[in-house]
């Protein structure tokens, strides 16, 4: 009875929007801002940027609210344009380069127990190169198949499989980096 409840209120806070409520609007940007934040700032290195990545996304969300046809998760559907519109931020940039790599092997993720902050992990992949992060991003955290990936990015599959490959490696170096960095062995 409850998630029928709050499923209804989230359908009229909807529609109030739609309508141009900026109560409702304001409503739904408290909501989902904090997340949201964190999802253009797993892609966006700068946090002013990824705020500013963000209200564009916002800008986005609200006047496409018409077209959101209440199927599937709201926030899914606000999650997809953060990203779409973080990518294209990156891409405007021309930071972002892909190693064709077509002898792709895939890699087993080795399951290291994690003894580091959120801090420390977000700086890892931070310093990722921008390609290994989209794809890392898209595939280990927002769950995209390499085939979503490749027509997201405009790239190959077997580039997408790659990049990740790459993007796994190097975080597994560099969390060796910095253990041994933090036990004082480096």
């Amino acid at each position: 009875m409850k998630v029928i409840s709050l499923h209804k209120e989230e359908k009229e806070l909807i529609e109030l929007a739609v309508e141009n409520n900026r109560h409702a609007q304001h409503q739904i940007y408290s909501k989902y801002a904090p997340k949201m934040l964190s999802v253009c700032r797993q892609y966006i290195k700068d946090v002013h940027q990824a705020e500013d990545i963000m209200i564009t996304a916002f800008m986005k969300v609200f006047t496409n609210l018409k077209n959101f046809k209440h199927e599937g998760s709201f926030e899914g559907w606000i999650r997809r344009i953060m990203i779409n519109e973080s990518i294209s931020f990156i891409r405007v940039q021309k930071k972002v380069k892909f190693l064709e790599d077509e002898n792709f092997v895939e890699e087993k993720a080795n399951n290291i127990e994690s003894q580091f902050s959120v801090e420390d992990i977000q700086f890892l992949i931070d310093n990722l190169p921008d390609g290994y992060k989209m794809v890392f991003n898209l595939y280990c955290i927002e769950g995209f198949k390499h085939q979503e990936i490749a027509q997201m990015l405009g790239i190959s599959e077997g580039t997408s499989k790659s990049q990740l490959s790459h993007a796994r490696k190097t975080l597994q170096d560099n969390v060796l980096k910095l253990k041994n960095y933090q036990n004082g062995t480096e």
